[in-house]
């Protein structure tokens, strides 16, 4: 009775060493525990070790791979039909994260402030508060009104609710809507990279017919 061994695959896997196994790249199961640890050493990769990147890898010659070490086995794949190997060196240091998230909460902080500040202007908004609180109240406005900190902090409270987390906590379950943007930028960047090189072995292939 031949044993039968289970793959998944996702769209993208990061990776640390230019030497990739297939354990690096998807979920193995088996009934053999044996034959589970061969498959799990398998090679599928050498890559440069000096030029770290993207490369796409398809499960077919992986299955051409796995069918010559192990005669036997029958496989069954599931998930991604091609994806990409994300190679990186190793993880910067503390410092150097800690830099760039500095920088980069700078930089949204000061344009955020420097939208808002932006649209008031276009708008007019310290103009549109003094005459509804004149209107309403039959005084002058001072320009600080309960209008101008309901509005101030609104803001505030508006921009927490949207993305819906405040620190490392959550105010729902739900995914915030960076994390979506993130996901769906993720996605259509593995799909543009498969696609490119499917393009590029095409014209290489019409090249050499």
């Amino acid at each position: 009775m031949s044993n039968t061994l289970y793959m998944q695959f996702d769209k993208n896997v990061e990776v640390r060493h230019p030497h990739v196994y297939l354990q690096d790249v998807a979920e193995l199961s088996c009934t053999d525990p044996k034959v589970l640890d061969r498959c799990r050493v398998i090679k599928i990769l050498h890559l440069d070790e000096k030029k770290p990147g993207r490369y796409v890898v398809s499960v077919n010659d992986i299955l051409k791979l796995l069918l010559e070490k192990e005669e036997k086995l029958d496989v069954t794949a599931t998930g991604e039909t091609t994806f990409v190997v994300t190679y990186r060196k190793e993880q910067q240091g503390r410092m150097t994260k800690a830099l760039k998230a500095a920088f980069v909460c700078l930089i949204t902080f000061f344009g955020t402030a420097f939208a808002i500040m932006t649209f008031n202007n276009d708008v007019s908004v310290e103009d549109l508060f003094a005459q509804i609180y004149q209107q309403v109240t039959g005084e002058v406005s001072n320009g600080f009104t309960a209008l101008e900190i309901s509005y101030s902090a609104g803001i505030g409270f508006g921009v927490l609710f949207f993305f819906n987390h405040f620190g490392r906590r959550k105010i729902t379950e739900d995914p915030t809507p960076m994390q979506v943007q993130m996901r769906l930028y993720e996605d259509n960047v593995n799909k543009t990279i498969v696609e490119d090189i499917n393009r590029k072995q095409e014209q290489n292939k019409g090249k050499k017919g």
